[in-house]
């Protein structure tokens, strides 16, 4: 049976020493954000994830969700680790206390964010969707809108959705064929059906708020037509509980490959009344606030299951005997040694933790500048730290979660045959993993994101906000004879990176084409690249608390950054190299050769 324990050191260590928490406690709202408020918050947070939804992983994998009578029925114990979950007042961490949050920073809920994807993936999804809806209706809904919802949905006694993606169309949004009529009321009435929406129906809250893209009936063609409206299951009645039932019923639910405690749902709105939520006509925007908010969740959904998977993979690794070290027997007094003495599963074991810690920091600097977009006094300053999370978003979404489903694969691999059985619980989270790539916006997706509108966007400016400090850092620290080894490296990645950005401008410019050909090879070099960055700053950290490390942890984190610098890092060579080549043998193939 599988183990999990919240990596609370690892977490402790970029909070406080690596992500620079004078910064965080200089921002309004975050001023008492120290160990001794921080510490017992994630300690709580770690033994629900540990003792509540952990146990309920696999049994729920197993059972998966029910739909009856237009009702889904969540596996045994759900239900009441939801409650568990919304009686601690773990739905209000992030949120605004204006509606009764308790306005912790991102640079602290994510870490929670982390811990539930790990412990129990298919139930953090119920939550994670009420957040992404809280984030949409708190930034574009009416006073009015926002009194009424967001106070059920920061207490976790709502919950919410995205209804996004209908039969005919995903991605390409201006495809969509829902439509809302204007009603004498100043409500309207929304028909039409979506498909794969995740929490769409369940019975772990009162009342579900969907979040649905429609047209309005003098809607411009294409996305330029999208509103956004607030639908909920239940009609609110005077006294703000759950009251007459909506014109929304579920149709059926997936049958998935992975994630099958969390119901994904079809949806049908049949003159269901709903609420405009922004302006006529603009709900695009609105959308992303919600589509940006779940990317950089989803990231941290790789990440949550590739350190699940790791620590598995370190646990068996230290328990089964099989072979004997290559140099001699590593414990004579035993029939056979650890495979952990063995290259290859070590191999496997750094890279895995290679990716999980540096996936991890990258995660925290981007929480942290999400933290200052939206706390700091200065609109420069909210300005810049913006661009960045703009910047790193598409590249979060899609490099942690490759990393994700390639750890779990390897941790499945480092257990052998028992990691392809289930009672090992190695290829659920190989399974759960995969939807990762795939929702919110392909990898793909991500990756024209990047280069088609991130690396051009104003002038390039997104793009100075991680060019320039990276560039500062290397400056600072390439006389440092202690910081080479990491240093140099990073120099190397970081040219490269340069050079790629610089071709694909160019090449973009005259023939777009060229631009997506080599998208995905440029956004795995911008992760490698970023990594390579937020390793070298982890290094620097651990350089200096090497001498009082009783515990070994400065030790094993300057080992794991060597060995990102020098079995990781050089894939990025091989990623410039598709860059360069361009598109030409992608247009080569007739499509009738397919």
């Amino acid at each position: 049976m599988p183990a999990y324990h919240a990596p609370l050191r690892d977490m402790r260590f970029l909070l406080n020493e690596f992500a620079d928490p004078a910064r965080l406690r200089a921002l309004p709202g975050c001023e008492e954000m120290t160990p001794d408020l921080v510490d017992p918050i994630l300690e709580e947070a770690a033994k629900l994830c540990q003792e509540v939804l952990f146990p309920l992983n696999r049994p729920g994998d197993e059972e998966g969700c029910a739909l009856e009578n237009g009702v889904v029925r969540t596996p045994r114990g759900f239900p009441e680790a939801y409650a568990a979950f919304r009686d601690g007042g773990w739905a209000a961490l992030a949120c605004d206390p204006d509606y009764g949050g308790q306005g912790l920073p991102k640079s602290v809920s994510l870490l929670f964010e982390e811990m539930m994807c790990s412990a129990n993936l298919s139930f953090g999804m119920y939550p994670g969707l009420s957040h992404g809806a809280y984030s949409a209706l708190s930034k574009h809904g009416t006073d009015e809108l926002k009194a009424r919802y967001l106070p059920k949905l920061v207490s976790g006694e709502w919950t919410g959705t995205m209804c996004l993606t209908e039969p005919q169309c995903g991605t390409d949004l201006g495809l969509i064929r829902t439509r809302a009529v204007p009603q004498e009321d100043g409500s309207y009435a929304v028909t039409g059906n979506k498909i794969f929406i995740s929490a769409g129906e369940h019975d772990l809250a009162e009342n579900i708020l969907h979040l649905v893209l429609a047209k309005l009936p003098d809607a411009p063609v294409g996305t330029r037509g999208i509103s956004l409206f607030l639908v909920p299951k239940y009609l609110p009645g005077e006294d703000g509980r759950p009251g007459p039932r909506n014109a929304v019923t579920c149709t059926s639910i997936e049958h998935k490959m992975g994630i099958k405690a969390s119901a994904t749902c079809a949806m049908a709105f049949d003159g269901a009344t709903g609420w405009l939520v922004g302006r006529p006509h603009k709900g695009l925007s609105a959308m992303f606030t919600m589509m940006n908010a779940a990317r950089l969740s989803v990231g941290v959904q790789g990440l949550g299951l590739a350190e699940v998977s790791y620590q598995n993979a370190v646990a068996y690794a230290k328990d089964r005997l099989q072979g004997r070290a290559l140099g001699g027997a590593a414990e004579p007094d035993k029939p056979a040694d650890p495979i952990l003495v063995h290259p290859d599963v070590r191999r496997m074991l750094l890279t895995m933790r290679a990716q999980i810690e540096g996936c991890r920091a990258l995660a925290m600097l981007t929480a942290l500048e999400q933290d200052v977009a939206t706390r700091h006094p200065d609109a420069a300053e909210r300005q810049a730290a913006d661009d960045f999370v703009q910047l790193m978003t598409p590249v979060i979404k899609a490099y942690l979660t490759d990393m994700g489903w390639e750890t779990t694969a390897t941790g499945m691999q480092v257990l052998g045959g028992h990691g392809y059985i289930r009672e090992w619980g190695m290829e659920q989270y190989v399974r759960d993993a995969r939807i990762a790539q795939i929702y919110e916006g392909t990898n793909g997706i991500q990756a024209l994101d990047l280069v088609g509108r991130k690396m051009g966007a104003h002038a390039g400016r997104y793009l100075r906000r991680f060019f320039h400090p990276v560039l500062a850092f290397i400056e600072a620290k390439s006389e440092d004879p202690a910081m080479g080894e990491f240093v140099l490296p990073l120099s190397k990645a970081f040219g490269r990176l340069q050079q790629a950005t610089a071709e694909l401008a160019r090449r973009g410019l005259s023939d777009p084409f060229e631009a997506g050909a080599g998208a995905s090879d440029y956004l795995r070099l911008f992760g490698l690249t970023a990594l390579a960055y937020v390793w070298a700053r982890m290094a620097e950290v651990a350089l200096a608390k090497q001498e009082d490390d009783p515990t070994g942890f400065y030790r094993a984190k300057l080992t794991t950054a060597r060995f990102f610098m020098q079995r990781l890092l050089p894939q990025a060579g091989p990623h410039l190299q598709a860059v360069l080549a361009g598109g030409a043998v992608l247009k080569e193939m007739e499509d009738a050769a397919f």
